[in-house]
C-alpha cells in the first residue's frame, strides 16, 4: 500500500477547499484511511513531499504512523519541511539524494494585550518543545541541541539528514521531483471561504459533490 504526503498538512475539515481549488494537501483521514486499507502483512509505503502545515494535523498523522503495527518504509522525495519532517521521523526514513529537510519553531499569529502575547510566546515554546520530541526519539540527540537547531531554522542536505540521524539512508532511485508545496489557508480564509459557500446554493452544491468523492 502507497500513499503520499504532499502539499500542506491541513485539517481533516479543510481537505474540501483545498480539493475545490484542485490543490494538493494531506489530512490526518488520508493516512488513517490507507492504514485502515492495509491488509495484514502488507508493508505501508509513505512518500513525502511537502512543506508543512498545521502541527496539530501533523502530530496526528505521525502518531497514527507510529502506532501501525505491519511494516513501515518513509520516503522522503522532495522536501520535508515544518510538520512534515515531524511526520518523517515516525518510522525507518529513506531520503532522495536531491531531496531536503527543513526544522524550524513553531509559528503562529496573535493580537491583543502585553498579556495575550506573553501567553502566546510560552504556548509556542510548549509546541516547539513537544514537535521537538520526534526528533530526540528518531536521532537520539538532546532536546536542547536540537531546539538550538530549529531557531536557527535549519536546512539539511540528504546526506546530512542521514549524517545527522533524521533519515536511515538514501534512496538509490529517486522517483518523484522536488518541490516547495502549497501555501496552506488559514482558519480566518476558511471561514471566508464557508460564509461565502453558505450564501450561494450553487456553491454549496460543489462543496458537497466534493465532500462525496466527486470532481470538478
Amino acid at each position: 500500500m502507497r500513499v503520499d504526503i504532499s502539499g500542506s498538512i491541513i485539517p481533516n475539515d479543510s481537505k474540501w477547499l483545498y480539493e475545490w481549488f484542485g490543490m494538493e494537501a494531506t489530512c490526518p483521514k488520508d493516512i488513517e484511511k490507507a492504514i485502515a486499507a492495509c491488509s495484514p502483512g502488507e508493508k505501508l509505503e509513505v512518500y513525502i513531499n511537502s512543506s508543512g502545515g498545521e502541527i496539530t494535523a501533523g502530530s496526528a498523522i505521525y502518531t497514527a504512523l507510529r502506532a501501525f503495527t505491519g511494516k513501515l518504509e518513509i520516503n522522503v522525495v522532495g522536501l520535508a519541511a515544518s510538520a512534515a519532517s515531524v511526520i518523517m521521523c515516525a518510522g525507518h526514513c529513506l531520503i532522495s539524494p536531491t531531496a531536503m529537510v527543513m526544522i524550524h519553531c513553531v509559528s503562529s499569529s496573535a493580537q491583543g494585550n502585553h498579556q495575550d502575547m506573553e501567553k502566546m510566546a510560552e504556548t509556542l515554546s510548549k509546541a516547539d518543545r513537544a514537535m521537538c520530541q520526534a526528533y530526540v526519539l528518531k536521532t537520539g540527540k538532546s532536546e536542547s541541541k536540537l531546539l538550538e537547531l530549529m531557531n536557527k531554522t535549519h536546512w539539511m542536505t540528504a546526506e546530512e539528514a542521514v549524517k545527522m540521524g533524521f533519515c536511515d539512508g538514501i534512496m538509490e532511485s529517486p522517483t518523484l521531483s522536488a518541490s516547495f508545496g502549497e501555501p496552506i489557508f488559514d482558519a480566518v480564509a476558511v471561514s471566508k471561504v464557508k460564509k461565502l459557500l453558505e450564501d450561494n446554493d450553487h456553491l454549496k452544491q460543489e462543496k458537497r459533490f466534493i465532500e462525496l468523492g466527486g470532481t470538478i
